[in-house]
């Protein structure tokens, strides 16, 4: 049986999910993309925080991880896993099926063959819907995010820029994209922006 490994590129290196979690056998980390990513997707599941996708015209190939999964994991179970975790469906029993028609807010699990050792590598995507990026923009996408409810899950686009970055991912967009964060919100670091804006976000919920 092919040895099965998941491509991951961003939230996913720290946090694989309650299903995947137990199937991981082995991390091979310091790999680089073999497409380029970029923060260009507002993620509805995000409270519309910016996250990273593959994309052609821009971004660049990021530092990422292969997950390998335990032997005996079928591909098919394994495809319905990442889609679970990508799509909060977790610990239920729906599958996966492969989008009939592209579309920026369906998902989809591609395969890269022969990878770094592994037989067949699956990663998830997502289409791009910002189709102009830039830091300015990312910065108000992700300060709105944490001022709702995503912010209150930790699932807002601070904390998300946060975890990209201690997995040593960098892409293009993100020096200018924190710097426009820290600079709005009036903070040295990112820690202390979104303890900032949910104190904000408190303060008007309290009103």
């Amino acid at each position: 049986m092919d040895k099965i490994g998941i491509l991951a590129y961003g939230s996913l290196i720290e946090d694989p999910g309650v299903e995947l979690s137990p199937l991981i056998a082995e991390r091979i980390r310091d790999i680089e993309t073999p497409f380029n990513i970029e923060f260009s997707r507002s993620s509805d599941t995000r409270g519309g925080a910016p996250t990273v996708v593959p994309v052609e015209t821009i971004g660049a190939p990021v530092k990422g991880a292969i997950l390998v999964l335990k032997d005996g994991i079928e591909i098919n179970l394994a495809k319905d896993i990442l889609w679970r975790r990508e799509s909060r469906n977790e610990a239920t029993d729906r599958q996966y099926s492969y989008p009939d028609c592209s579309s920026p807010n369906q998902i989809a699990i591609g395969e890269i063959n022969d990878f770094h050792g592994v037989d067949v590598i699956l990663y998830a995507h997502c289409g791009a819907n910002i189709s102009k990026p830039t830091a300015k923009v990312l910065a108000e996408l992700a300060i709105k995010s944490a001022l709702g409810d995503a912010g209150l899950k930790g699932q807002d686009g601070i904390s998300y820029l946060m975890s990209v970055k201690r997995q040593g991912i960098m892409t293009p967009l993100m020096p200018e994209y924190e710097m426009e964060i820290l600079k709005a919100v009036g903070a040295n670091t990112l820690e202390d922006a979104l303890g900032m804006v949910r104190k904000h976000a408190g303060k008007k919920s309290s009103n």
